[in-house]
């Protein structure tokens, strides 16, 4: 059984993959190696772990993984991936577009391939019918918008994300809810009629935090898939265990 971890900057996300299938997820704001070393003592069948992390190099825990586990990588820029990766900056590249680049690829192969993470940040992400890895963009997430203009300004207040907005705000609150949400949902969708006018074929998933409310507004079709990183971690994982067989 494959152990997959992603540590973020306030919560680890830990799927343990049978025959390429998610079939448990753990999710914990404990600190990682209590965690991460309690998962594998209770599930005794975990043989290989690969950790992403944005925080630093987690070097105590892939310590107490290795005499545990058969293998232990840590995901980064020297560890060999199922794509071509043509990003001009690899060492800038967050390892977390890259995995779910990878897991989206595996579901679309020799197919385009767009990935919207819609988090914090709202990362956009090319993969070509060639699995080469090409680039995307990053934009202000939902909160971040709400955030920047209630502290950029003196009277807006702080909002947060609402499913009952219009097209026209009758009201400051109605207003700053109709100009955050309508101005993402309308970047989403011209950013992805943009790429269907050069790749007419092409496929768009979509995750992240507020994946699941964007995705019920948007005029174009894209895939919902929450654990897409999870998903291209763990066939990074299996790439890597083939390398070495």
């Amino acid at each position: 059984m494959n152990l997959i971890v992603d540590i973020g900057n306030t919560q680890i996300k830990a799927g343990f993959f049978e025959n390429n299938q998610l079939v448990k997820l753990e999710t914990s704001t404990l600190e990682e190696i209590e965690f991460i070393c309690g998962l594998v003592s209770k599930y005794k069948n975990t043989y290989n772990v690969i950790i992403s992390s944005v925080r630093e190099y987690p070097e105590a825990l892939i310590a107490k993984l290795k005499p545990q586990c058969k293998l232990v990588l840590f995901f980064n820029s020297k560890i060999k991936i199922p794509l071509e990766n043509r990003y001009e900056s690899k060492s800038t590249l967050g390892y977390d577009r890259l995995a779910a680049c990878t897991g989206a690829y595996g579901l679309h192969e020799g197919k385009d391939i767009l990935v919207i993470d819609a988090g914090t940040a709202i990362t956009f992400d090319f993969v070509n019918n060639k699995g080469q890895y090409i680039g995307g963009c990053i934009s202000p997430g939902l909160k971040m918008r709400f955030k920047a203009l209630h502290e950029f300004t003196k009277k807006l207040p702080e909002l947060s994300k609402n499913e009952n907005f219009n097209l026209i705000g009758k009201n400051t609150n109605d207003a700053i809810i109709s100009g955050v949400q309508n101005g993402l949902i309308f970047e989403i969708d011209a950013y992805i009629n943009n790429l269907k006018s050069k790749h007419s074929d092409l496929r768009v998933i979509i995750t992240g935090g507020d994946a699941n409310f964007l995705s019920k507004l948007l005029n174009n079709k894209t895939d919902l898939h929450p654990e897409i990183v999870l998903e291209g971690l763990n066939k990074i994982l299996n790439f890597n265990l083939l390398i070495l067989s």
